[in-house]
């Protein structure tokens, strides 16, 4: 793993150190027209925000928390990370989602989970040791499938029952101790759906630091069983065609990424489809 430190007296900080200063879970950007920026290593001095913490993420990254009473300077803003990613250029991005995974990291574990004495920084890892019992804590990380069901011409899409907007998105699920991935995803499937799928096909993985996810994407075939959503999970499922395409999920998110593909596969524009917001 890269680095882990503590402040920039631990490490060189560059000219071209981009600092992802999080006030809870909002980022600290400089607004410019359809854009937004992060400070660098000379204009994140010039603001003289005291930090709370703060981690470097390799050479040109420093994760920063600020107190959630901290107001923004003139000319910034705080703003969500989700509705961010349009505006920021895709490398800042993902430097963005990697931050904010270990600014929340480290603030719910200043405590040893085994004796509860204090724990502090490893310098040079990506860790954080109880100075009593010497218990190590690591960056946790939830894998979760995602999966994008074609039956002929159409695809599965269901409303999560805690969205609080109409929007559909492919079925999704954490996988549980013991699980291979592709068993999680034919009970995620089932249990959420009453169906079952064959013939699946590793898509791609995305981190989703909301809070500490890994999605893993795949494609999967229809093989049989009435579609039966489960209320708790479920507001609402159906089997939709390119032509008749709900408000899906946002681009920021693999699901987007898979109901894309699946379009491009139907010979249909995916920026004909309508997202939130």
């Amino acid at each position: 793993m890269a680095p882990g430190r503590g402040t920039d007296q631990d490490v060189g900080v560059h000219d071209d150190t981009h600092y992802f200063a999080f006030r809870g879970r909002e980022l600290l950007v400089r607004p410019e027209a359809a854009r937004a920026r992060v400070p660098d290593a000379a204009g994140w001095r010039a603001l003289g925000l005291p930090a709370v913490r703060q981690n470097e993420l390799g050479r040109t990254t420093v994760a920063v928390e600020l107190a959630d009473d901290v107001d923004a300077p003139a000319g910034m803003a705080f703003e969500n990370l989700r509705l961010l990613h349009s505006r920021l250029d895709a490398p800042v991005l993902g430097l963005a989602v990697r931050a904010v995974h270990i600014v929340e990291w480290d603030r719910g574990n200043q405590f040893c989970p085994r004796c509860g004495a204090a724990a502090e920084r490893v310098l040079g890892e990506l860790a954080k040791r109880c100075g009593a019992c010497r218990t190590s804590v690591y960056p946790r990380l939830s894998p979760a499938v995602i999966v994008l069901v074609e039956r002929g011409d159409t695809v599965l899409l269901g409303r999560n029952a805690r969205f609080p907007i109409a929007m559909y998105s492919t079925l999704a699920g954490f996988v549980e101790p013991g699980e291979t991935l592709e068993e999680a995803v034919h009970r995620e499937i089932r249990e959420e759906s009453g169906i079952e799928v064959d013939g699946l096909r590793y898509f791609g993985s995305q981190p989703w630091p909301f809070p500490d996810s890994l999605m893993i994407a795949f494609n999967a075939t229809y093989a049989g069983g009435e579609l039966r959503p489960d209320p708790a999970e479920l507001s609402d499922a159906r089997w939709f065609r390119a032509d008749d395409m709900p408000v899906v999920s946002p681009r920021i998110s693999i699901a987007r990424r898979l109901i894309d593909d699946w379009m491009r596969r139907q010979g249909v524009d995916p920026d004909a489809l309508r997202s939130p917001g």
